[in-house]
């Protein structure tokens, strides 16, 4: 049986990755982060490690042992809380002082280089799951409607713009005017400070950045994305076509077309 180790953060795409996985017969290692991965992923596991963000050595020494030579990161780490859960040992150090920078780019490539120079590929686990990537058009919802599609056109721009800061992965705009643009808080909280400052009939959307490597860090969707939209009266969420993955297809996109949330497709191509 050939074997796959997860780095495992938050959110349903860990959980997601090694049920695919089991399905293909792949044996599933874990190293799952404290505090952030959820502890259902552990009975999908032949073998799971916690460490907390930074423990490097632990991360490599762990697949190394279970003879691990293919290794997907999934699920996101939270900025808000790494003040309590960071704990770099000498290897991260030691990258993250070679990196010279804190981006998320920037860190994700420096792990995914230790690991490689350790005879462990990092690869794009989205071939695992059927249908996972967004396609152009509307997929979810009423068609948008002019106005709207020149509220996810300056949306795209202003994410396209800002990504090499590595911010904006997620804008809010609404008749014209950007309502908020994603920082170090999070989709969720940007797009609850848009509708503060906004009101209902948000266009939101959710982008990779220019040059984003997306083995390891591909923007994605799920139930609770739209669940959010649906609380704060947003009119559309315009996701990347062939580049954001949605969690959960299905419910993902039921649970829109039932809150009446417009999930649009965008091609930079066809802009």
């Amino acid at each position: 049986m050939s074997k796959l180790g997860i780095i495992a953060g938050n959110g349903s795409f860990p959980l997601l990755v090694a049920q695919a996985a089991r399905r293909r017969q792949i044996e599933v290692i874990a190293v799952a982060h404290l505090n952030e991965t959820d502890p259902a992923l552990e009975p999908l596991c032949s073998r799971i490690t916690w460490i907390k963000v930074g423990e490097l050595e632990r991360l490599i020494a762990t697949f190394t042992a279970a003879g691990v030579t293919r290794a997907a990161m999934a699920g996101g780490i939270s900025r808000a809380r790494l003040k309590d859960s960071f704990a770099p040992d000498r290897r991260a150090l030691a990258m993250l002082a070679r990196v010279g920078k804190f981006s998320d780019d920037a860190v994700l490539r420096g792990v995914a280089g230790e690991l490689e120079a350790d005879g462990i590929e990092v690869i794009d686990p989205v071939y695992l799951l059927e249908n996972a990537l967004a396609e152009p058009g509307t997929m979810a919802g009423a068609p948008p409607s002019p106005a709207q599609l020149n509220d996810l056109k300056l949306a795209f721009s202003v994410t396209r713009a800002l990504g090499p800061y590595d911010i904006g992965q997620a804008v809010a705009v609404r008749d014209g005017v950007v309502a908020a643009v994603e920082a170090v808080e999070g989709t969720d909280a940007a797009i609850r400070r848009a509708a503060a400052l906004c009101g209902r009939g948000l266009v939101v959307v959710k982008a990779g950045k220019p040059g984003q490597d997306l083995r390891f860090d591909r923007p994605a969707i799920g139930p609770n994305t739209i669940e959010l939209l649906a609380e704060v009266g947003a009119a559309v969420l315009g996701i990347e076509a062939g580049c954001t993955m949605i969690l959960e297809r299905q419910r993902t996109l039921e649970l829109a077309e039932g809150q009446a949330v417009t999930v649009y497709g965008y091609g930079y191509a066809a802009a």
